[in-house]
C-alpha cells in the first residue's frame, strides 16, 4: 500500500506540473528559458524533491529539457520544432482516428458530439472575449474534443502519444489566439465537417479534415 505521505507528494507534483504546463502554454515561461530550482520553488511551492519530480515528468512530455549543466529549460520553439510536432501529431491522430471510426460504438459517438458542442460554445466565447480564463477554458475544450475523437481507438499507447504531442502544441495554438490569427468561422465549419464525417463513418474525409485542423493550429 502507498503511504499517506507518498500520496500527498503525488498530489503536490500533479498540481505543480499543471501550473507549469499552463505557464509554458501561455508563454509566461518562454522557450529556452532556464528553470532554476529555487526560483521555481518560490513561485510554485513544493520541495526540492517534488520540483525535480515535476521537471522529470515534464521532460518526458517534451515540455522541458535537460541542459548540459544538469539543469532544465523550457523546450525550444523553432520553426523546425513546430514542423516536427505537426508531422508527428498528424500521423498519430490520423491513425488513432481511423481506428476509432472503425471500432467506435454509439456511446463513443455521443461523447464526440458532447465534446464538439462544448467546443463550439468555448470558441464563441473566445472569439468575443479572449481573456486568460476564457483562453484556458477554450484550450481545455480543444483538448477534450481532440481526445474524444480518438478515445475509441483501442490503443492506450496511441492515446498517450496523442496527448503528449497535443500538449506540446498548446503554446503555438494559444499564441495564434492571443495574436488574433485564428479564423473562427473557418474553424467552426471545419469542425462541423469533421464531426459529420466521423458520425457518418467517412474515414477518408474525416482524416483530411483532421489534418487540415492540426495544420491550421500549428501554422506559423
Amino acid at each position: 500500500m502507498f503511504s499517506r505521505k507518498s500520496s500527498d507528494d503525488s498530489t503536490i507534483v500533479e498540481l505543480i506540473a499543471s501550473s507549469l504546463r499552463r505557464d509554458i502554454a501561455f508563454g509566461t515561461l518562454l522557450p529556452d528559458q532556464k528553470l532554476k530550482l529555487n526560483e521555481l520553488r518560490i513561485r510554485y511551492g513544493g520541495s526540492n524533491h517534488s520540483m525535480r519530480e515535476t521537471l522529470r515528468i515534464l521532460s518526458t512530455e517534451g515540455l522541458v529539457e535537460a541542459t548540459a549543466q544538469r539543469g532544465f529549460r523550457v523546450t525550444s520553439a523553432t520553426e523546425d520544432d513546430v514542423r516536427d510536432i505537426k508531422m508527428v501529431r498528424c500521423e498519430v491522430e490520423k491513425l488513432a482516428l481511423s481506428r476509432a471510426i472503425e471500432l467506435g460504438d454509439i456511446a463513443w459517438e455521443g461523447r464526440v458530439m458532447a465534446a464538439h458542442h462544448a467546443l463550439q460554445k468555448a470558441e464563441a466565447a473566445a472569439a468575443t472575449s479572449p481573456d486568460d480564463l476564457v483562453a484556458l477554458e477554450w484550450d481545455e475544450a480543444c483538448r477534450a474534443f481532440s481526445f474524444a475523437l480518438i478515445d475509441a481507438c483501442g490503443s492506450p499507447r496511441l492515446i498517450d502519444l496523442q496527448r503528449k504531442f497535443f500538449d506540446q502544441s498548446r503554446r503555438f495554438r494559444l499564441a495564434q489566439m492571443r495574436e488574433g490569427r485564428l479564423d473562427w468561422g473557418v474553424r467552426q465549419q471545419r469542425q462541423k465537417g469533421l464531426l459529420a464525417a466521423v458520425l457518418d463513418r467517412r474515414a477518408e474525409d474525416a482524416l483530411t479534415l483532421l489534418q487540415d485542423d492540426v495544420a491550421a493550429e500549428l501554422r506559423q
